[in-house]
């Protein structure tokens, strides 16, 4: 089961590139985007349960706009 293909998410809020769900080495997932490099912050997981939870908190706050980049000035 693919926990990550039913999970929405909106285009990057810094430029309105792809975004991609990911996992961290199998302790935490975050969305990246595919164009800018901007991040959400890591949401940590012990248990396949914790994962689906964390997968959705990490698209929650991407789709809210807040994401880390890396940008001069910001």
């Amino acid at each position: 089961m693919d926990i990550f293909k039913d999970i929405e998410l909106l285009e990057c809020p810094c430029c309105q590139g792809a975004a991609l769900m990911e996992e961290e080495q199998g302790w935490c997932v975050y969305v990246t985007c595919m164009d800018c490099g901007a991040h959400s912050a890591e949401f940590p997981y012990k248990t396949e349960e914790e994962k689906v939870t964390a997968a959705q908190q990490a698209a929650r706050v991407w789709n809210m706009g807040k994401a880390i980049s890396s940008h001069p000035g910001e």
